[in-house]
């Protein structure tokens, strides 16, 4: 007992001489009437400066609505090596600016031959954030602190292998706590399975929190909604019956299955005008994205 007293009075002095958090490894952490914001705005300067942007023309979205990239679309970059270094350094970025996650995760696709049109993506980036120094994540007291999940997939998207891209949001009560933007590892037949599948990863990134909440001694009080908006998806989640068009998902529909039959988590569909995952699936219009964007925080 004496010795766990020395250790927890030493991990207070220390707590109390480093004084509140203001930076945390390249992290700004500023305390404002709404809650604390983290951003990493000089950061983002370093890498405008280092890219030789820092007076560039801003844009409004970090990616047009075009089709995704492909591999083989125009001439190789001069400077693979300079396009591999700064992509490098936007993932960084990524960890107070959910907003770019999907993009970047379209050029990192690229980094082992990069072309013309890739890096072209990558220079739209830089204007977007040379537009958007000033954004970052609000963390703000909130009254609940139920889960909410948004999960979205853009079925076949990717031109070169017909793989979907996944992505998920992740809300504690008000607050942004986990996101996702990542090409999935498999082809899907259908959008239904896409779907299921983005489905699964947000189940499992739920039943991960609801573990770490209860060893913080904070749990759950309400069961967590996962939300999204296709209804084939939403109608197999509460229907384990297997049959011919859904036994390539099987391992996915039993694990979401399961949680559903456990109470942990309840599946509902939500109109794609309000599906928040959109931005880390796919392009999306300047008015659309504005509008998701204020929505992650």
């Amino acid at each position: 007992p004496l010795q766990r007293t020395i250790v927890a009075l030493q991990r207070e002095f220390a707590m109390k001489k480093l004084g509140p958090l203001h930076h945390f490894l390249g992290i700004n952490a500023e305390r404002r009437p709404q809650g604390i914001f983290l951003h990493q705005r000089q950061y983002a300067i370093d890498i405008l400066e280092r890219a030789g942007m820092s007076d560039c023309k801003p844009c409004y979205t970090p990616v047009d609505t075009q089709a995704k990239l492909s591999e083989d679309d125009g001439p190789p970059v001069v400077d693979a090596t300079s396009y591999r270094s700064l992509t490098g350094v936007l993932q960084y970025l990524t960890f107070s600016r959910p907003d770019i996650a999907y993009v970047v995760q379209q050029v990192c696709l690229h980094m082992h031959t990069p072309r013309k049109p890739h890096l072209t993506a990558l220079k739209r980036i830089l204007r977007y954030l040379r537009g958007s120094l000033d954004y970052g994540l609000l963390l703000r007291p909130s009254p609940t602190s139920k889960l909410v999940v948004y999960t979205d997939a853009d079925w076949a998207g990717y031109p070169d292998t017909r793989r979907s891209t996944s992505g998920y949001a992740v809300f504690l009560g008000a607050n942004l706590v986990s996101w996702s933007a990542k090409r999935q590892h498999v082809v899907s037949r259908s959008s239904a399975e896409a779907e299921y599948r983005v489905v699964a990863n947000g189940v499992a990134e739920v039943s991960w929190l609801h573990h770490l909440l209860h060893e913080l001694h904070s749990p759950l009080q309400r069961v967590a909604l996962v939300y999204y908006d296709n209804v084939t998806a939403v109608y197999l989640s509460t229907n384990p019956v297997q049959h011919q068009r859904t036994k390539h998902v099987e391992i996915n529909l039993h694990f979401v299955c399961e949680q559903v039959a456990a109470g942990d988590i309840r599946v509902l569909n939500v109109p794609t005008t309000l599906q928040f995952a959109d931005i880390f699936t796919k392009g999306l219009s300047s008015s659309a994205f504005a509008d998701f964007r204020s929505s992650l925080n």
